[in-house]
């Protein structure tokens, strides 16, 4: 029923991450936390020590999107929680369970002025699903459950959770009397399983839809065998978004990725499957899905309700009512447009295949300097169909969203949070040592956690950093000049050598400018991981989302495109 001996409070955190299979902790390490840390090393936990905090809570992310369990993070008092509020706020829009375990001033010095005391918990609370400090040392057990729970989602959307123990609760003994074997017991999320009655409701609205569109989110994640199954009975057509790249393979006949705006604006069944309505969905408008009914289907609020009702709603586990769907479809006759299907699938695959072309062609600048393009096709030629790609920057993200196919793809996200490319990588790498990994970032993304080539090289990840590098946050100096009468005003950097950085770190370093040599260069870098090549590109190619406008940041859309349509339809 229990456990037979007492242990300190910094013992049972670590026996407790143990009985939850926890295998590794990101973090960095300080005074406030010295007595969890002993104690994990001693448990035989892992410990992946980052140069800066926020690099560990990205770590954490990542580990958990990749594995499907929690990722845990542990930094000491003070700047090092605050450091790491960036990369909380964005594990919390990405839906992600992290435990981030921070330091915090001893219970009798509280309130006097202490070293490194700032009210973390009121910083990390709005960004959280939990922020708590435990200072009883007899209900350890029970909130630690707890929070565990609440971060992998049971009964709320998953998330972070933020925990702190003072020291003196840390040394404290914990009664074994106390440490229920229940709390010990690994949480596994509930299953939903969704109403009969709109699964029947569902059905008949798909058999009679002409156009029908599904569009995944994360929360598909996890269903890949039954979204597959759903898309060959209803003969729907699919497109992905950043979360939920590779559920579907790129050239499975349902996938239509290059006529996404036509396809949105033709469907007349919008179906969303664990995905948010937010920016990059024009918030489901009426204006950018002008003939769509919408069947949601998520097991989370966000996903299901938020912006846009759908006709029917089915609050259930994605897997389980994908399933029930394909089957109650299965039974009914269609309706669909197969001329609409196959002409949107025919000029896809017609733009895909010229725009690979392209790659390979791609055009220098006017300066000289090769085209991001060329980084891409030297990919295609390396890469295996399993590797990890992560992409990390604002141009750069535009051309990889792409030029890349891999079946598991890591951005910035919907927060755009730069500097995600080499933690992520890192974290992917030693998760999944043996897949290739590779990151494309931006040299402005890069800045932002630099030293986390120091990490790669310490804890051997077989990871390749690729750093597109422009001289430039091109995205912005791009708007600048084409938009402020040329005024570019610091938006440009310098054309570093980040291959002699790497080399100085202990990694293999290339620096390229001929895209003859590009390919070789990364395969080399492959076999000799961790590695980084320094690609100097131009800053005169103009990425898609420059085109659309992204830098603009207009008034009721995150396109000028669809911004124009949204006021047009508003006024009409």
């Amino acid at each position: 029923m229990h456990y037979a001996t007492d242990q300190t409070g910094a013992e049972f955190i670590a026996n407790f991450l143990v009985a939850h299979k926890v295998d590794r902790v990101f973090g960095l390490q300080g005074g406030h936390i010295q007595l969890i840390w002993d104690q994990l090393a001693q448990k035989g936990i892992r410990i992946i020590d980052v140069r800066h905090e926020s690099a560990a809570v990205h770590m954490a992310q990542a580990h958990a999107i990749l594995t499907g369990s929690i990722g845990v993070a542990a930094v000491t008092a003070g700047p090092g929680v605050t450091n790491c509020v960036t990369a909380m706020a964005n594990a919390d829009l990405e839906r992600t369970p992290v435990m981030l375990i921070g330091g915090c001033t001893p219970s009798p010095q509280e309130h006097m002025g202490p070293l490194q005391g700032t009210p973390h918990t009121d910083l990390l609370q709005p960004i959280t699903r939990l922020a708590r400090t435990l200072r009883i040392i007899d209900n350890l057990p029970r909130e630690l459950d707890q929070a565990i729970g609440i971060a992998l989602g049971n009964g709320n959307s998953p998330g972070p959770v933020y925990l702190e123990i003072p020291p003196d609760v840390l040394r404290k003994k914990l009664p074994g009397k106390l440490v229920l074997k229940e709390y010990l017991r690994p949480r596994t999320p509930p299953i939903l399983y969704p109403d009969q009655q709109l699964i029947i409701e569902a059905a008949e609205i798909i058999s009679q839809a002409e156009r029908p569109l599904i569009i995944t989110g994360r929360g598909a994640r996890g269903s890949e065998a039954e979204l597959l199954e759903f898309l060959n009975v209803t003969g729907a057509l699919y497109l992905d978004t950043q979360e939920s790249r590779g559920l579907v393979p790129h050239d499975h006949p349902a996938v239509i990725g290059s006529m996404r705006g036509k396809a949105m604006q033709q469907a007349d069944l919008l179906i969303t499957v664990g995905r948010k309505l937010d920016y990059q969905m024009a918030y489901g408008s009426p204006a950018i899905f002008p003939h769509a009914r919408f069947l949601r289907i998520a097991d989370t609020g966000d996903e299901l309700w938020k912006n846009r009702r759908g006709e029917v709603e089915i609050f259930a586990h994605p897997r389980i009512a994908l399933s029930q769907l394909a089957t109650a479809c299965n039974k009914l006759s269609k309706k669909l447009d197969k001329d609409w299907a196959a002409t949107l699938r025919e000029t896809h695959l017609q733009r895909s295949q010229e725009y690979a072309e392209r790659l390979k062609t791609a055009p220098a600048g006017k300066d000289g300097l090769m085209h991001p393009n060329r980084i891409f096709a030297a990919l295609s030629e390396v890469l295996s169909e399993d590797a990890v790609t992560v992409a990390d920057g604002g141009d750069i993200l535009s051309f990889a969203r792409m030029g890349l196919n891999q079946g598991i793809y890591l951005d910035s996200g919907a927060f755009g949070c730069l500097g995600v490319g080499l933690p992520y990588g890192t974290a992917a790498s030693l998760a999944m040592p043996e897949r290739q990994v590779v990151v494309i970032s931006g040299d402005g993304a890069f800045g932002l956690n630099a030293m986390e080539i120091d990490t790669a090289k310490r804890h051997n990840a077989n990871v390749v950093f690729i750093i597109a590098n422009n001289g430039a946050w091109n995205i912005e100096r791009l708007d600048q000049e084409m938009n402020y009468e040329g005024r570019v005003v610091g938006t440009t950097l310098q054309y570093s050598d980040h291959a002699m950085m790497a080399q100085a770190f202990g990694l293999f370093g290339q620096r390229v400018s001929d895209p003859e040599k590009l390919t070789s260069a990364i395969a080399e870098a492959l076999a000799n991981t961790p590695a980084l090549v320094d690609v100097v590109i131009t800053q005169d190619a103009v990425s898609s989302d420059a085109v659309k406008g992204l830098g603009l940041v207009p008034d009721y859309q995150p396109l000028e495109v669809w911004d124009k349509v949204e006021r047009d339809w508003r006024e009409g």
